[in-house]
C-alpha cells in the first residue's frame, strides 16, 4: 500500500449546500453523503468563486480565479496551457482519472452569441493572445456521433484515464452516450422528451423518461467508477480518483423509481418572492415574465414560476439526488471490498448551487444568494482524526491547495487558494473573506448588457456590485441569513458599505494573476 493516500472525489452538479440530510435537509434522504458527514469534516461555510459550471469546475481544479484561469463564463474552454493541481499529482506519482461531468471545453453546438456592442478588430489578429492550437472539441456533440469509442488525448487536464459524461440528466452524452447506443437499440425513442412516460407534473422542465435506471447515466458513471477502483487494486501508485454526476442540474428527469420517490406536497417554499423587501432589477424583472406568463425559451435561463411547479421541482431533484446517494454507496462499498478504504481520503462536493425556489426562482443566474453560491463539501480522511464541523469561510479555489499540503505535494506559483487543511484540525481558518466572480454569456431581465459581477462574503455580510450598473446589494447575513433587506442605499449603514467596498477593491487586487515566474536565461 502506498505511504500517500487515495483522493475519492465525489462532485454534484447544481446542489444546493442544504440539500442534504446531514446539513438537516427534513425530507431527501443521503444516508451514504450522511455518514461520510458522520465519520469526516462537514463546511457550513464553503462557497464557490463562481456560481456557473465552467468557470468553478476550473477554479476548482486550477486553484485560480476565473479571471485569471481562462474559463471567466459558460463556453469559454479551460485552456490546454493551464497546470491543474491534478498534474501537479500526477508527476507526484498518482494514476489518475476523471469519471463523468468534466466541462472543462464546451459540450454544446449551440453558437456563442455576443448581444453586446464589440468593438472592430484586426481580422488577422483578433486576440490578445495567439492560439495554443487546440480545437478543443473533446466533449462537443459532434466528436461522439460515432460508434468508436473516443480516445481522449491524455494527459486531459492531468488525467490519463478519461470516462466523459456531458450534458445534463437524461440526454447526456460523450463516452455515455456511445454507450449508451451499444446498450440500448432504442436509445432515441428512450432520449425522446416528446415520447416520455405520463404525467401530471406542471414544472416547464419535469420530464418522465424513459430511460430506465440501469442505463441513466448517473448508473454509468457508478460502474464506471467501481470497475477503475476495481483495476487499479492491485497497482502500487496511489490514485486521484475525479467522479462526476451531472445531476440533479434540470431538466428534472429522475428515471424509474427515483421519478415518484418524493411527493411536492411534501415541500415547502419558504421564501417566496414577496418576503426579499428590496428586490433588485432583475427580480423585479423575473417577477414581471412570470407575472406575464413568459417561460424563457433558454432552458438554461433562470426564472421564477408557481408555489406548485417549485415544489415539483423540489420532489424531483430529491430524487434526483437519492439515486446519486445510491451510487455513491456502491462505489463506497467497491472500495472497501478491493481494500483501498483505509488509505482513501474521501471528498463530497458541488460546482455551484440552485435557487429551488429562493424567491420563487428556479435554476441559476445573475442574482447573488446563497442558495447558489454556497454549496455542501464534507472531507473525510480515515488516516487523521478531523473537526466535525468547520464553520470558517472556506472556497473552491482553496481545494487545490488543500489536497496537495495533505498528500506533501508543493503547489505551482500562481495557485490562488489558500488551505483550509487547519481547519480540518478544528482550527480557524485563514480566509477573513470570499471573492465570487459572476461573469454571463448572455444578457439577462433586468439588464442592458451581459451581467458582470463581484461579490464579496464575509462571516457577516454579502456584499455586491454589478459593473456598468448604478446599484449593488448589501445584506448583514448575521441578522437577515436569508438575504431579504438590502442595506445599500441605507444612510445608516454608509461606514458599513464604504468599508466593505474597500475590503472588496483589496479582494479583487489578490485575485490578478500573479505572474508569471521569472525565468533565468544562461
Amino acid at each position: 500500500m502506498s505511504e500517500r493516500p487515495n483522493i475519492l472525489y465525489f462532485m454534484t452538479d447544481q446542489h444546493r449546500a442544504d440539500w442534504l440530510g446531514c446539513a438537516g435537509h427534513p425530507i431527501v434522504k443521503t444516508p451514504n453523503i450522511d455518514r461520510l458527514a458522520n465519520r469526516g469534516t462537514r463546511f457550513t461555510n464553503f462557497y464557490v468563486n463562481s456560481p456557473i459550471c465552467m468557470p468553478n469546475r476550473a477554479a476548482v481544479m486550477t486553484g485560480r480565479y476565473p479571471s485569471v484561469n481562462g474559463a471567466r463564463h459558460n463556453g469559454l474552454p479551460l485552456p490546454q496551457s493551464a497546470n491543474t493541481f491534478v498534474d501537479v499529482l500526477r508527476v507526484e506519482g498518482y494514476d489518475t482519472a476523471s469519471i463523468g461531468k468534466s466541462h472543462h471545453q464546451p459540450f454544446t453546438d449551440r453558437p456563442m452569441v455576443r448581444t453586446d456592442e464589440q468593438p472592430s478588430v484586426n481580422a488577422n489578429i483578433p486576440e490578445a493572445k495567439k492560439s495554443d492550437g487546440s480545437d478543443y472539441l473533446h466533449e462537443h456533440p459532434a466528436t461522439y456521433v460515432h460508434d468508436d469509442f473516443h480516445e481522449v488525448p491524455t494527459p486531459y487536464y492531468g488525467f490519463d484515464h478519461v470516462r466523459l459524461v456531458t450534458g445534463h440528466s437524461d440526454e447526456c452524452g460523450g463516452h455515455y452516450l456511445q454507450w449508451l447506443r451499444s446498450k440500448a437499440s432504442d436509445w432515441q425513442e428512450l432520449r425522446d422528451r416528446n415520447n416520455q412516460h405520463a404525467h401530471n407534473f406542471s414544472c416547464p422542465q419535469a420530464r418522465r423518461t424513459k430511460i430506465p435506471e440501469n442505463l441513466y447515466p448517473t448508473s454509468y458513471i457508478r460502474d464506471e467508477a467501481k470497475s477503475y477502483l476495481k483495476d487499479r487494486a492491485s497497482s502500487d501508485n496511489p490514485f486521484f480518483a475525479f467522479v462526476s454526476f451531472p445531476d440533479p442540474h434540470h431538466p428534472f428527469t429522475p428515471p424509474g423509481k427515483y421519478w415518484d420517490m418524493y411527493d411536492p406536497e411534501d415541500f415547502s417554499v419558504d421564501l417566496p418572492y414577496e418576503a426579499h423587501k428590496t428586490p433588485p432589477a432583475q427580480l423585479q424583472a423575473w417577477k414581471k415574465l412570470m407575472d406575464d406568463g413568459v417561460v424563457p425559451s433558454n432552458e438554461q435561463q433562470a426564472f421564477m414560476t408557481s408555489e406548485r411547479e417549485i415544489k415539483e421541482a423540489m420532489a424531483l431533484s430529491a430524487g434526483m439526488i437519492t439515486m446519486i446517494d445510491d451510487a455513491i454507496g456502491d462505489i463506497l462499498k467497491t472500495l472497501e471490498d478491493t481494500g483501498q478504504a483505509d488509505n482513501t481520503i474521501i471528498i463530497f462536493n458541488s460546482d455551484h448551487g440552485d435557487y429551488l425556489g429562493a424567491f420563487s426562482l428556479l435554476l441559476k443566474g445573475p442574482f447573488s444568494h446563497s442558495s447558489v453560491n454556497r454549496v455542501p463539501f464534507i472531507w473525510f480522511d480515515p488516516r487523521r482524526e478531523t473537526a466535525k464541523i468547520a464553520d470558517g469561510l472556506a472556497a473552491s479555489i482553496d481545494i487545490a491547495p488543500t489536497i496537495l499540503e495533505r498528500v506533501g505535494a508543493l503547489p505551482y506559483y500562481g495557485m490562488q487558494g489558500l488551505s483550509f487543511l487547519q481547519q480540518l484540525n478544528g482550527e480557524p481558518g485563514e480566509r477573513g473573506h470570499v471573492l465570487i466572480e459572476h461573469e454571463e454569456n448572455k444578457v439577462y431581465p433586468g439588464f442592458d448588457r451581459r451581467p458582470n459581477m463581484r461579490n464579496l462574503v464575509t462571516p457577516s455580510h454579502r456584499l455586491t456590485i454589478y459593473k456598468g450598473q448604478d446599484f449593488g446589494e448589501l445584506y448583514d447575513t448575521e441578522k437577515d441569513p436569508d438575504e431579504t433587506i438590502s442595506l445599500w442605499s441605507d444612510p445608516v449603514h454608509a461606514n458599513l458599505k464604504s468599508d466593505l467596498l474597500f475590503a472588496l477593491n483589496q479582494a479583487m487586487l489578490d485575485a490578478i494573476e500573479p505572474g508569471p515566474w521569472p525565468r533565468r536565461f544562461a
